[in-house]
């Protein structure tokens, strides 16, 4: 704390030890959701995980049709959030079908619940 500036008269050393406790503590929690929200700022992404959240599973070809995109584009993305473990696949044939893991389910569904209240005020305008 000696090299930082502050114009506080006094530091709560207490307070500022359980902060400090806190973030250590929740390290693994923050790098999780930190790399769930990286992933999920890309809107096509975003996109993608809720149509998964609200059809259970899609295969890339429905992502495709529905998103307005090649199959190979939709198939980039879906790479990258598997590769995060945000999604996991069961295969059907040849068919390749997509779910969101139930871990990151609980972390977005209260973003995807927001998404469709807004949607719901939408409608009734």
């Amino acid at each position: 704390m000696e090299n930082n500036s502050c114009i506080r008269l006094f530091a709560d050393p207490v307070q500022i030890k359980n902060c400090k406790r806190k973030l250590k503590t929740a390290q693994k929690s923050f790098a999780s959701l930190s790399n769930i929200l990286a992933l999920t700022g890309n809107e096509v992404r975003l996109k993608i995980i809720y149509l998964l959240e609200e059809e259970s599973e899609l295969c890339p070809c429905d992502l495709a049709d529905i998103l307005g995109m090649t199959i190979p584009a939709v198939s980039q993305h879906l790479r990258k959030l598997k590769d995060s473990n945000i999604v996991e696949t069961r295969k059907e044939g040849q068919t390749i079908y997509y779910t969101l893991t139930q871990e990151n389910l609980k972390i977005l569904r209260p973003f995807f619940k927001h998404i469709n209240q807004q949607t719901q005020i939408l409608e009734t305008i």
